[in-house]
């Protein structure tokens, strides 16, 4: 018995030793996350680089360059747009721009934000920011409403001199979203996110490799794209439903009196 009591214990106590060694030995989720994110722009919209929300976008150009990147944004979503351009210590005024197009390559307009800026001569950084419209689950084909699925960011210089074209920059993209909910619902959904290479996946039923190499995007959210249908306002209105049926009856019940006048005649 003694014998069994004593190594329980040195068991017990090789196991705590050995748990905070495993425990720092274990990696983390945010130095993978970082090591995914891109460093390199595209040059058009076919080639532009795809991230995640929440990841920072790094890539290295050139004054006068067009560079693009992609991400998903799915409905009741209100994308943040973040771009900083880091100048060389010597350059001319220089006006930079960041635009963000849809799944359908319309251009969206920014709610508020610093969408053009302009860096005096001598300025080492320049932040944009463009604030995007909720995306809508569903829209009239006449509207310009965001709707889910791709999104591209455009960053570049306009009216650069010319003694400027050429200037080596370096360029970080952040996109971040504040989740709306219920408050942006509507009744409908499109019946698939506007993705590029997202007609070929739906239209083949049984795709072969050529067919899944010709899907252009690989990009989605991380609980994936949502139906449309399902939102918080559901909560809402159920509670609100309930709230009117204990109203209904606490009105009657206190309106309803004591119950039906007694025939008998009062005094008899």
């Amino acid at each position: 018995m003694r014998f069994t009591r004593a190594l329980s214990a040195a068991v017990v106590l090789l196991g705590l030793a050995a748990a905070p060694a495993a425990a720092d030995s274990s990696p983390s989720a945010s130095p993978s996350q970082d090591g995914d994110a891109p460093t390199t722009a595209g040059t058009s919209f076919r080639t532009a680089t795809e991230f995640e929300q929440g990841q920072v976008a790094t890539a290295n150009g050139a004054a006068g360059d067009y560079l693009y990147w992609s991400f998903p944004a799915d409905a009741g979503q209100r994308p943040t747009v973040k771009a900083t351009v880091k100048l060389p210590e010597t350059h001319a005024a220089q006006t930079w721009r960041v635009d963000v197009y849809d799944g359908l390559r319309r251009r969206q307009a920014c709610q508020w934000g610093a969408q053009a800026r302009t860096a005096d001569a001598g300025t080492s950084s320049v932040e944009l920011a463009c604030v995007l419209r909720t995306v809508r689950a569903w829209t009239e084909p006449w509207a310009n409403d965001p709707l889910p699925g791709t999104y591209y960011v455009r960053l570049t210089a306009v009216n650069v001199p010319t003694s400027d074209l050429g200037v080596p920059v370096s360029t970080e993209v952040r996109v971040d979203s504040k989740d709306i909910g219920g408050a942006a619902a509507v009744d409908g959904s499109l019946a698939e996110p506007l993705v590029p290479g997202i007609a070929v996946t739906s239209g083949a039923d049984q795709g072969d490799e050529d067919e899944k190499g010709a899907v252009l995007s690989a990009i989605e959210p991380e609980d994936g794209w949502s139906s449309g249908w399902w939102s918080d306002r559901w909560v809402w209105s159920g509670i609100g439903a309930v709230l009117a049926a204990l109203a209904g009856i606490g009105g009657y019940a206190l309106t309803r009196g004591s119950g039906r006048p007694s025939r008998v005649p009062p005094g008899v």
